[in-house]
């Protein structure tokens, strides 16, 4: 047997991500610190990571399907350097579907967590994505993120079909109350028939539009 190769530690779980948290609730998850900043123009990983982006003054976001920054995740020190040169970044948005098995999508929001909290270790401003899906994610999904200050949700795919919109105003009133946020970034639609009651209270409501949306608007144009 080669003893060098036995006793290699290989760091499977990415473990150096969360060398220094601080965590939160029963399934602890790391905590992220809100960025004080609030973003004035956003941008997709996917292309904010092309050979010729050299527009930084803006927020990098996650919204889009998960295998576009799956690679973030595989060697997020590959990225890193990058990413500091833009304003900040909203934590990546891993897919949370009811058909997934709970345990995956603990999963997929403890990755979330983990790299907000090495980015931001590592000089990037760092506001915290939100990603609720039926009353068993309430366990964990709102754990490690500061009250009282910014976070983000995307509602791209999330409104369309009224069971969806369903589940989506029940988790953002649940947000609300647990986290009572004094703003609230939404990447895609903001109709009135979800969010007036929190447009007309206290809270900030800062709506961009979805890179789908975009395209559409430009097609028909």
């Amino acid at each position: 047997m080669n003893n060098k190769n036995f006793n290699t530690v290989y760091d499977v779980f990415h473990a150096f991500l969360v060398g220094n948290a601080d965590y939160d609730g029963i399934f602890e998850m790391p905590c992220i610190k809100t960025s004080t900043h609030i973003p004035n123009r956003v941008i997709t990983f996917s292309k904010a990571m092309a050979r010729n982006m050299n527009d930084y003054d803006q927020w990098v976001v996650f919204y889009e399907h998960d295998k576009n920054f799956e690679r973030l995740w595989n060697n997020p020190k590959a990225y890193v350097k990058k990413l500091k040169k833009f304003r900040g970044v909203i934590s990546p948005d891993f897919s949370l579907y009811r058909n997934m098995p709970l345990c995956m999508q603990m999963w997929n929001t403890y990755r979330s967590h983990a790299l907000a909290v090495w980015l931001q270790n590592n000089g990037v401003e760092v506001i915290p994505n939100v990603r609720f899906n039926d009353k068993r994610t309430y366990r964990f999904c709102f754990d490690g993120i500061e009250k009282n200050k910014t976070v983000a949700i995307g509602t791209h795919g999330c409104i369309k079909r009224r069971e969806d919109k369903e589940y989506f105003k029940a988790g953002l009133s649940e947000l609300v109350k647990r986290l009572s946020p004094k703003t609230i970034i939404v990447y895609g639609a903001a109709p009135d028939n979800i969010f007036k009651p929190y447009k007309d209270s206290s809270i900030n409501i800062i709506e961009f539009e979805s890179e789908i949306s975009k395209s559409r608007r430009q097609v028909t144009s």
